[in-house]
């Protein structure tokens, strides 16, 4: 990652160039880790979603995508088995991980607080094949019947159309981590290959293949 002061200062100017672009300044932005409060946070956009700094593993994440209104008005149950400091709260029959806080008690309150600002008819699903995806995780998705989502895959599947190919990844079985820089002179996250500004616009409606 380039960390000189051009560098620095590229960087700067490539997110203003994407801020300028923004039209939807309040989407609310759901996904399973960190990409989604990333984007937000890089984007300067308030976190009107619950599940910024939260994620869950696929299987759970796709259950919770079929209703999210049922999930939305669960209670959250705190699972003594917290992982790799974030806490584990069970909803009904899904587990959600929340993290970035310094307790239990504070991960829930940004819950409840930000999932008063959600705006269902302002979503953007994003998605990705880790945390337990399979191939069918991935079809099941791409069936879902929303017209803002995205699936960040390794490889190209141009037989799924809300499926975005991330280079780089390759010769693993899933994803890095997108919200880390990759290396060279320019300061870029694995997760800028894609668009956001344009997704969030909803500008785009096909992704394989590119």
């Amino acid at each position: 990652m380039g960390n000189s002061i051009l560098a620095r200062a590229e960087h700067k100017w490539f997110i203003k160039r994407r801020i300028k672009r923004l039209k939807n300044k309040t989407p609310s932005i759901i996904a399973n880790n960190c990409n989604g409060g990333v984007m937000a946070h890089d984007l300067g956009l308030p976190f009107n979603s619950p599940l910024v700094n939260a994620g869950m593993y696929a299987p759970y994440y796709i259950r919770f995508l079929s209703n999210i209104e049922h999930y939305f008005a669960q209670p959250l149950v705190r699972i003594e088995d917290d992982k790799d400091g974030w806490f584990t709260a069970q909803c009904d029959d899904i587990q959600i991980l929340l993290g970035h806080t310094k307790t239990y008690e504070e991960a829930v309150e940004n819950w409840e607080r930000r999932k008063k600002r959600f705006d269902p008819d302002n979503m953007y699903v994003i998605f990705c094949d880790k945390m337990n995806c399979t191939y069918e995780i991935i079809k099941a998705f791409d069936a879902l019947p929303y017209p803002h989502k995205v699936i960040f895959t390794h490889k190209p599947y141009p037989e799924f159309k809300s499926a975005f190919y991330i280079r780089g990844f390759e010769e693993q079985e899933e994803v890095g981590v997108l919200s880390d820089w990759k290396p060279g002179f320019f300061k870029r996250r694995w997760l800028d290959q894609f668009d956001s500004v344009a997704f969030l616009n909803g500008d785009i409606y096909h992704f394989s293949g590119k």
